[in-house]
């Protein structure tokens, strides 16, 4: 790229914190630009070091030092600015611009105005202001047109003061003639002051377009992001149907090829009986001959002798057939199948469960307990990641935070955007309730459903599980949970469990309405009399698993 296309943008050369051309230019690990000493003094008040724009973290502060390329395009940038201003100064002035009053001819644009003399000169006929010691005590400003307007009206004088009452520029006759009682101040203590008001105002305004080119370039890393998720995601669900679709295919070729099979060999086994079958049928025919061509003997002596020295009343051997069939044997076949299918599908939605949980534990955020919501039985530890039932209730302050119905706590973060996880360890519970509560619940009644602003899950009795919905939905687990997953989507309006250890969905709400934040909701249920002292415990999250 060209040297020229370079300096033809301004916004190339900017640095996003103080939102000037850059001043020592340094680049992060991650590409991004900086002048030196803003980025330094980012990270000197930030709590983390990370990139102002793309949010890459840092483990070390790096080490940053100018870049020498950069900061050769910023003098050559400069420079050009520079040659661009020094050959407009003498041009021709133009419509809009001020012109020059003393040129005759050709009116060359203006380079200051004289609140003295009620004239604007441009740099050939400025000079005298510069070099006469008479005419360079009067006040020189930025060039403007109607001059005449910074006279009064009615005393025909300079403005020169200000007055404070009615908030307008006055001559030095006014507060004598017309503004007796009021307050006022030179111009120029007004104009100081003013330009103070200005210059606070004009910080405000750019740290407000800082903050919004920060958050253009945070939507535009999001925007980045989501295209990556949705590739990604595009290519598994392509991955995972194709794999699905060739394991039916499989299972529809094996079972046609079992269903041939079974179908073969009745084939082969009715063969068999049909020749044995015409096998005795020969037999027999044989003997009826037999016994014909006897039976149609004139011999006496001949038919009585053969009949008593033959077996001929008795038919040659045969087998009992009555209880000899070939039914079909298929019935089942395509059940089992479908059977086999399912526990295919079943392995499936466990290995996607498994890497869908792996992709929510990268949101996983710090949770602490806050004990001026606990309720008064319950027992924090001193770090403020275990809570249990201490079944004394202790003497606290009953302030608006706290639970005083059911032994409840919540933590200390709040979320009211974007996605977040933690993880809680129920390992030796018979009772309890996770979840997230919305900011404005009633902390002292009974109600713990969603249209009352509660998201929960809860064990009770040791191995019943519910969804605490309006009507309680019974939860079937394939095994009791030692560690409870809770995953949150502000925007989708989603809160889902998971099984940590069994890698499980155990259940979602889905389409909620969150209007203000939300805290994590723990509730370790009562003791029981020693059967339920196990505490809460809020775990790391091990994102390996």
């Amino acid at each position: 790229m060209s040297a020229a296309s370079y300096l033809s943008s301004e916004d190339q050369f900017l640095c996003s914190i103080c939102l000037d051309v850059f001043t020592d230019p340094v680049s992060t690990p991650c590409g991004h630009n900086f002048c030196k000493n803003c980025i330094a003094e980012h990270w000197n008040t930030s709590d983390r070091c990370q990139c102002p724009l793309c949010k890459e973290g840092f483990n070390t502060r790096p080490d940053l030092r100018i870049n020498t390329f950069i900061s050769e395009m910023v003098a050559q940038f400069r420079q050009s600015a520079q040659q661009k201003t020094s050959s407009s100064e003498q041009q021709e002035s133009k419509p809009g611009e001020v012109p020059c009053d003393v040129c005759t001819g050709t009116k060359l644009k203006a380079l200051k105005s004289c609140l003295v003399c009620l004239a604007s000169y441009c740099e050939t006929h400025l000079e005298p202001h510069l070099t006469a010691s008479r005419l360079k005590r009067h006040q020189l400003i930025d060039p403007v047109e109607n001059l005449e307007d910074r006279m009064c009206t009615k005393h025909d004088k300079p403005l020169e003061l200000f007055c404070k009452t009615d908030q307008t520029c006055v001559c030095t006759l006014c507060p004598v003639l017309d503004h007796k009682t009021h307050e006022f101040v030179p111009l120029k203590e007004e104009y100081e002051g003013k330009k103070v008001e200005l210059k606070k105002t004009e910080a405000e305004i750019q740290q407000m377009i800082q903050k919004r080119r920060l958050k253009i370039q945070e939507i535009k890393h999001s925007v980045d992001l989501s295209e990556e998720d949705a590739d990604r995601e595009k290519a598994e669900g392509v991955q995972v149907f194709t794999d699905l679709k060739e394991s039916v295919e499989r299972r529809l070729n094996e079972l046609i090829k079992t269903i041939e099979e079974k179908k073969k060999t009745t084939e082969k086994q009715a063969e068999a009986f049909i020749k044995e079958l015409e096998q005795e049928i020969s037999a027999l025919k044989k003997r009826s001959t037999e016994v014909v061509q006897l039976s149609l003997s004139e011999d006496h002596l001949h038919l009585l002798q053969s009949v008593q020295s033959s077996n001929i009343h008795h038919p040659p051997p045969t087998k009992d057939w009555t209880k000899v069939s070939v039914p079909p044997s298929y019935e089942g076949t395509v059940r089992r199948a479908v059977v086999q299918l399912e526990e295919t599908l079943s392995k499936e939605i466990k290995k996607l469960l498994g890497a869908e949980l792996k992709r929510i534990q990268k949101f996983s955020v710090g949770v602490t307990l806050d004990p001026d919501t606990a309720h008064p039985e319950l027992i924090l530890s001193a770090h403020g990641k275990q809570v249990k039932d201490g079944n004394v209730k202790k003497n606290l302050p009953n302030n608006p935070e706290r639970f005083s119905f059911f032994n409840c706590v919540l933590g200390k973060q709040s979320f009211s955007s974007g996605r977040f996880y933690f993880e809680v360890q129920v390992k030796g519970k018979t009772e309890w309730n996770l979840g997230v509560v919305r900011e404005s619940i009633n902390r002292k009644g009974f109600s713990l459903s969603p249209q009352d602003g509660y998201w929960t899950i809860c064990l009770r009795k040791g191995n019943e599980y519910k969804a605490v919905e309006d009507d309680h939905v019974l939860l079937s687990l394939e095994s009791q949970p030692q560690k409870v997953g809770v995953f949150v989507d502000y925007e989708e309006g989603l809160v889902s469990f998971y099984d940590v250890d069994a890698a499980a969905l155990i259940y979602s709400f889905t389409g909620c309405s969150f209007k203000d934040k939300l805290f994590p909701f723990f509730c370790p249920g009562v003791s029981y009399g020693g059967k339920n002292t196990a505490p809460l415990i809020i775990c790391p999250v091990n994102q390996t698993v």
